[in-house]
């Protein structure tokens, strides 16, 4: 698997998943000294989730029938958060005290931090309509339907429409049975990590935290590939990194709305990103900015506020937030640069970096223990 999935060159082909390929459980989960420890050792000494539901990048072989024709590799993988699997696979080998559950598939199957369609071909058509309605190339807001999407972030062609309805019906039902084999057991494998988890911080008497992890440019492409079209400033990300409970820029409660962190939980968890990462300026590490945070964090709040009376009374804190990362900071400035030139290639990553950044990880989460 990691050699299809890490497999990066200069062609500008879209990398594709072997048709027919299915996913484990383990193939997904990472944790410290796997050749040593079980899963059941790593959950009892781990108060730290960590999943991410857009760092796979490359696509099952069944759906490139789908792809519009001009979606290159720079377009593949600009649309997912590929940058984050390694570094977190690498915080999972040198830190004991988290678990890690990887999406091997792109968002581009369907979005795992997006509400499941109850009709995906119902959806997909309703996605398809508004982009005719706007026009192509424009922007266009896929609202509720965006879980397929048919265009990406920046508006260009994912895929293609079909033309009768034997093809939508197709086109629905190749996504659905192949999603399953992938990103379906990163859905089973996340909630069952998540329930064991609690039970274990319940039995033990620890908090417990899942945390959603991602990055996002604060560009976006142009039609020969530079990915260097900045975003509007209310959509921009702080230089590290955002923080959110779904609250207000101090991390508490806009009005009736529920928060997925208590307040003033993921305030210090801010101050303890700006020690592990060493930034001078405070805003670097934002809360709630530009994003209240999705799905993962939304479902996994619900669930923990259901325990709530358990969870005071066995003196823990259950909690869920979502890390946005600034994905320039994560490349960093050399192959930011690259990108921003145009192109249908993508990088490698830089091991040193990426090691750097899963060591400020590991620190700015034993920092926030210690606080």
């Amino acid at each position: 698997m990691n050699s299809v999935m890490n497999s990066v060159t200069n062609n500008g082909a879209p990398v594709l998943i072997p048709a027919g390929t299915s996913f484990t459980p383990d193939d997904l989960t990472f944790y410290a000294d796997r050749e040593s420890r079980t899963l059941d050792d790593a959950i009892a000494g781990a108060d730290l989730l960590v999943s991410c539901p857009h760092s796979g990048s490359a696509i099952p072989e069944e759906l490139a029938e789908f792809l519009a024709p001009e979606f290159t590799r720079r377009l593949q993988f600009d649309f997912t958060d590929m940058s984050t699997s390694a570094i977190v696979r690498r915080w999972a080998e040198i830190d004991p005290r988290i678990v890690y559950v990887e999406n091997p598939h792109p968002r581009m199957i369907r979005d795992p931090n997006r509400a499941k369609p109850e009709n995906l071909e119902a959806s997909l058509r309703e996605a398809f309509a508004r982009v005719h309605q706007a026009g192509a190339g424009n922007k266009v807001d896929l609202t509720g339907v965006d879980a397929v999407r048919p265009v990406t972030f920046s508006f260009y062609p994912l895929l293609l429409e079909p033309t009768d309805d034997a093809g939508w019906k197709r086109l629905a039902d190749t996504f659905t049975e192949t999603a399953d084999r992938g990103l379906g057991v990163y859905e089973r494998t996340r909630d069952s990590l998540v329930e064991k988890m609690v039970e274990k911080s319940f039995e033990v008497r620890r908090s417990f935290t899942t945390l959603s992890f991602h990055d996002t440019m604060n560009h976006t492409t142009r039609r020969d590939g530079a990915v260097n079209v900045r975003r509007p400033e209310e959509d921009r990300l702080p230089d590290v990194v955002a923080l959110s409970n779904r609250g207000d820029h101090d991390g508490n409660r806009r009005g009736d709305n529920p928060v997925t962190m208590d307040p003033e939980l993921i305030r210090t968890l801010a101050a303890a990103h700006r020690k592990g990462f060493q930034v001078e300026d405070p805003g670097a590490v934002a809360l709630n900015q530009p994003y209240l945070g999705s799905f993962e964090i939304i479902t996994a709040g619900a669930r923990f506020a259901e325990q709530s009376a358990r969870a005071d009374a066995a003196g823990i804190t259950l909690s869920a937030v979502q890390a946005e990362f600034k994905r320039e900071f994560l490349l960093g400035d050399a192959l930011a640069a690259h990108i921003m030139e145009p192109g249908v290639d993508w990088p490698s990553s830089d091991p040193e970096r990426v090691d750097q950044l899963a060591r400020a990880c590991k620190a700015s989460w034993d920092h926030y223990r210690d606080s």
